[in-house]
């Protein structure tokens, strides 16, 4: 037999069923095509998939510009201020949020989310079935992805094109986040009601709390919003919120991330609310946060639209207590019928961070901030800018007379005259020297001394200490006629605070994008402006104000501590300006349309400095000014300027620049067992004429 019939035999055997095999061979056969073609449509679609998840995988996700709210921050860390454009939004890490609000979120979104990869079958499947046998669409079936690419980056029309794109972004999603990245971004853009975007906003609006701090009770109230922000707000109907919460709670105990005894207290917690559309910090320290804003943006080129939407932090040196208490004493110091304006700013010395910032009296009315007005007359509060041009000429002292009493002034070569008038037409008609012209604002020593410096020298002088405003070198400068802000007399007056040091005034310490990566940070500018002994001097001079005889010194009770600092008053404009170690403060007082102050109009100034200062540093205890090389202190016999040893009637401690001080000596020697080591009684090494011993007794007997 050939091989050729060996494999014919082979290939026609005959089949082991012959009837059967005929009988169905026709629908074998069909079986066998469809099956073919069956798995040819299996791999293309599986090709399909693929190639479409390879494709999805090579795209990109659209550009999403999801806006996020900016804050200003003080300097405890409390927001005072949030920027943004129709949306308030806040997005905050993962690990910032409540696990309260993780469970009740998933619980009630998506209890599976960790195990599907974007798509959740068996709930679609639990879903269908739960709407065939209600007739109704009782429950819905996306996930958190597909409600995040939905929020994202599509409307929430009803289209079969808006579907599909849904499902390609909810894979894209899936594949380029983690779980926990996806959660995080659909907690920071989910809608809470109210204008209110993302869980840190709303847990703000809604309890003033940050996300992390969140209770059981208020995470399940927040996690049952999204679902339907006007019917489940508690602001707009608390019995549905209290329903949504309970399904809520039922969930996570099912879930087994509570317990039954924590659902059931969660549920009967009564929650404290925030008012709707006020905040704990609304309407607080409004002055200088438009301050801050103008900073940011005209100053440090920060865009308007990175400040609204950006999710900037903008860090400010604001401190809390400070504002609030300057807010309550110019509130308490002017009667509320008045039309009477203030402005108060408070600056620290030692590092120029701006502490508190009072604009006027009620910025709903009007915006205006008369912190940086330069149209108002500092008076005599000008004066130390001109006293200490005089110590610092070397030709004058703190014990340099000049007569107090009416004189007419002759200047610009003969040509002009100038007649300055003290304050009430009091002159005491005789001779004074620095200290009591200072304590008393005699104008008519003020102008002698202008004279005697030139006025081109105070303007320099007054140059270094921060005033920008225009001046012009005639003998009214001497007593303040040339308008200044606050702002600048409180930095100016810091430089004697800070030992001569001049420090420019930072309100913005630093800003950081919303990942909190650094945009700006303050450098500080520091320059040696004056001596550390001549701002020593002008220092002692300045607490001659609040003592007796002093202007200052109807206040002086109120404040328990070292205070330097000069009051000014013209027709129109009442200040008092001053500090301690601590704290510089700028106070006015005035009319907007420059209406004349009565008597007791202008006295308001002063109290409010004193009841700032003091409650302001009622925690920090007193210290004194220190005494820097270069400065020496010693008795003098007030009436002649001479040196007071052993039997001298009359006796003052004086601090002078060294090589200024005087030789002459009153009176005889007095043994040595009735003087100190300088030759005085108590060998008493202080401040000025009052001396840190005065000090100590008037804080001692008040």
């Amino acid at each position: 037999m050939t091989k050729s019939s060996k494999r014919q035999r082979k290939t026609w055997r005959r089949p082991a069923f012959p009837m059967l095999s005929e009988k169905f061979l026709p629908q074998i056969l069909h079986m066998r095509k469809w099956l073919r073609w069956s798995i040819a449509a299996v791999c293309l679609l599986f090709l399909l998939m693929a190639g479409t998840l390879i494709y999805l995988r090579t795209q990109s996700l659209p550009v999403t510009a999801i806006s996020q709210t900016s804050q200003i921050v003080d300097l405890q860390g409390n927001v005072i201020d949030t920027f943004h454009a129709g949306e308030n939004r806040r997005s905050v890490q993962l690990s910032d949020i409540n696990h309260y609000l993780l469970d009740a979120t998933l619980a009630i979104e998506d209890k599976r989310f960790y195990e599907h990869r974007g798509f959740d079958m068996k709930g679609m499947a639990r879903a269908v079935v739960v709407n065939v046998q209600s007739l109704s669409k009782r429950q819905g079936a996306s996930t958190l992805t597909q409600q995040l690419a939905r929020n994202l980056y599509l409307t929430h029309e009803r289209t079969w094109q808006r579907k599909m794109k849904e499902a390609m972004y909810t894979v894209q999603l899936e594949m380029s986040y983690s779980k926990d990245e996806i959660l995080g971004m659909y907690l920071n853009q989910i809608y809470y009601g109210h204008g209110s975007y993302g869980i840190e906003a709303a847990s703000m609006m809604y309890f003033n709390k940050h996300a992390s701090e969140l209770s059981l009770a208020e995470s399940a109230m927040l996690a049952g919003i999204p679902k339907g922000p006007k019917y489940y707000s508690p602001y707009l109907n608390m019995k549905n919120a209290k329903d949504r919460q309970l399904t809520i709670l039922q969930a996570m105990l099912e879930g087994g991330s509570i317990t039954s005894e924590q659902a059931d207290a969660a549920y009967a917690e009564v929650l404290a609310f925030q008012p709707l559309g006020t905040g704990s910090h609304e309407g607080f320290a409004p002055y200088f946060r438009d301050y801050i804003r103008y900073i940011a943006v005209d100053k440090l080129g920060i865009n308007e639209q990175l400040l609204n939407e950006g999710g900037i932090t903008i860090y400010t040196t604001l401190d809390p207590e400070a504002q609030s208490t300057a807010e309550e004493v110019i509130a308490e110091g002017i009667p509320e019928s008045s039309e009477q304006q203030a402005a108060l700013i408070a600056i620290d010395p030692r590092n120029g961070y701006i502490k508190a910032m009072v604009g006027g009296r009620d910025y709903k009315q009007n915006q205006y901030n008369r912190v940086f007005a330069k149209t108002r007359q500092p008076g005599s509060s000008f004066k130390p800018f001109l006293y200490l041009t005089a110590l610092q000429s070397g030709y004058m002292s703190p014990i340099t007379k000049y007569k107090s009493e009416p004189t007419i002034f002759t200047y610009d070569e003969g040509r002009k005259t100038y007649e300055p008038r003290n304050y009430g037409d009091k002159y005491v008609n005789e001779l004074i020297d620095m200290r009591k012209a200072m304590a008393s604002s005699d104008n008519i020593y003020a102008v002698n001394t202008i004279m005697t410096v030139g006025a081109d020298k105070v303007i320099e002088t007054a140059r270094k200490l921060g005033i920008d405003s225009p001046m012009q070198p005639v003998p009214s400068l001497a007593l303040g006629t040339f308008p200044v802000s606050p702002f600048e007399m409180a930095s100016a007056f810091g430089t004697f605070a800070s030992g001569g040091l001049r420090i420019e005034p930072t309100a913005i310490i630093r800003i950081e994008d919303r990942k909190g990566q650094v945009l700006y940070e303050a450098k500080s500018e520091t320059e040696q402006a004056i001596t550390p002994a001549e701002a020593y001097v002008m220092t002692s001079l300045l607490e001659s104000v609040f003592d007796e005889g002093g202007t200052a010194h109807r206040v002086s009770s109120i404040i328990k501590r070292p205070v330097a600092g000069k009051t000014g008053t013209t027709s129109t404009d009442a200040w008092l300006v001053g500090y301690t170690p601590e704290l510089a403060t700028a106070v006015w007082v005035g009319y907007d349309k420059d209406r004349k102050l009565t008597v007791a109009e202008a006295y308001r100034a002063a109290p409010i400095f004193a009841k700032f200062t003091e409650q302001t540093l009622a925690s920090v205890p007193p210290k004194i000014f220190p005494i820097p090389d270069g400065v020496v202190n010693l008795f003098i016999e007030p009436a002649s300027g001479k040196l007071a040893i052993g039997d001298c009637p009359d006796k003052r401690l004086e601090s002078f620049l060294i090589g200024t001080e005087p030789t002459e000596v009153c009176g005889k020697p007095a043994s040595a067992n009735e003087s100190g080591n300088d030759g005085t009684k108590d060998g008493s090494k202080g401040a000025g004429g009052h001396s840190w011993w005065t000090d100590l007794k008037r804080w001692w007997t008040d």
